[in-house]
């Protein structure tokens, strides 16, 4: 998992902890730094869609009713909320526990893979961008949206001192940016959007349809 078993074990209760409020913090955030970006990611999901990091489940409304979803999530009392938005939405969604730098899926298994502020969370976030690209099938999209280092250096001093906090209490990372994972995983970038002083990105990549080595 990238670090020791006692510290990810301390990170996955630090985030069973914040389950309950989890959707308060996030929709503050969202309202001043990121409106519209989830129906961003979800609006651009198609056939069979995996949410990595599904969390409470706040995606769930906005994909599109065609869409068939599996999602995986590290907390317990995360996915006991997720599973709830989804009986009370009336949505069929395939939830389970699981973990993203080792998922449980066959390699080309999905057409799109989603994860909307989970990577600055994952332990190694680089061998979950490895794992999402290996569970594409060839011509498959990955859609990401997550908070970044930031482009103002006032405002990267401020994510260094709440690395200082926020990494060892629940592993939260401010200062991360997975676009270079992406393209570093064989992925091509094709929509990429940065806003509120580079400190939210989004983005959309495609596997590639035949491998350069065939």
């Amino acid at each position: 998992m990238g670090v020791d078993g006692d510290r990810a074990q301390r990170w996955r209760a630090y985030w069973d902890r914040s389950a309950s409020g989890y959707d308060k913090m996030m929709g503050r955030f969202e309202r001043f730094m990121a409106p519209g970006s989830r129906r961003w990611v979800c609006s651009r999901a198609e056939g069979e869609v995996l949410e990595v990091a599904i969390g409470t489940g706040l995606n769930i409304p906005a994909y599109r009713s065609d869409v068939r979803l599996t999602g995986i999530e590290w907390s317990p009392q995360m996915l006991d909320l997720a599973r709830q938005r989804a009986r009370d939405l009336d949505v069929p969604v395939d939830l389970r526990e699981g973990d993203a730098q080792d998922l449980p899926f066959p390699d080309a298994t999905f057409d799109t893979v989603v994860c909307t502020f989970g990577l600055c969370a994952i332990p190694d976030e680089e061998q979950a961008i490895t794992e999402m690209a290996r569970v594409l099938r060839p011509g498959g999209k990955l859609l990401l949206l997550d908070h970044v280092e930031s482009t103002s250096w006032p405002a990267r001093l401020v994510q260094r001192a709440a690395d200082l906090v926020a990494v060892p209490l629940g592993g939260e990372h401010f200062r991360r940016r997975p676009l270079p994972l992406v393209r570093a995983a064989g992925l091509e970038l094709e929509e990429t959007d940065r806003f509120k002083l580079g400190i939210v990105e989004r983005l959309s990549a495609r596997k590639p349809a035949v491998s350069s080595r065939e």
